[in-house]
């Protein structure tokens, strides 16, 4: 690889890595007001109410990344778009639920932090990981050739 192709590679990188993070700042939004209203308005369990919201933002993020964040690697096909919908709910739905999960029971249940503020925590604790596991498997080059 070339000097130049290095830097192209790198500025797509951070291109990548910004969108990747505008789809993630408009999930937290998703992610908090589904929170809000699970713990709030229904008064389901703070911990219920979490894994529900996780969700809900893991399908909003994928729908946005396959058409913003990797738009450049995702096909256009129902069957390709299903199993990168499965990848990346396998991976950044269990890091996403699994991670929140633990943080909110230390931050909510031992620490009694306030669970907006703890799932706040959360999701900035687990969207590295996120990033680099859909970069890497869920929407690589090599999964979807162009």
């Amino acid at each position: 690889m070339t000097g130049t192709q290095r830097q192209n590679s790198a500025s797509r990188q951070i291109r990548r890595c910004f969108k990747f993070n505008l789809v993630g700042a408009i999930g937290i939004a998703v992610q908090m007001l589904a929170l809000l209203i699970f713990k709030s308005a229904a008064h389901l369990d703070y911990l219920l109410a979490t894994a529900l919201a996780v969700e809900l933002a893991v399908i909003h993020n994928f729908l946005w990344h396959e058409r913003y964040t990797w738009a450049d690697r995702a096909q256009t096909s129902w069957s390709q778009s299903c199993a990168r919908l499965l990848r990346f709910n396998f991976t950044t739905g269990t890091i996403s639920i699994l991670g929140n999960l633990f943080l909110m029971k230390v931050l909510v249940g031992l620490e009694h932090l306030n669970y907006l503020l703890a799932n706040a925590v959360a999701i900035a604790l687990c969207s590295i990981a996120n990033f680099l596991v859909s970069d890497a498997w869920v929407f690589s080059q090599a999964r979807d050739p162009s």
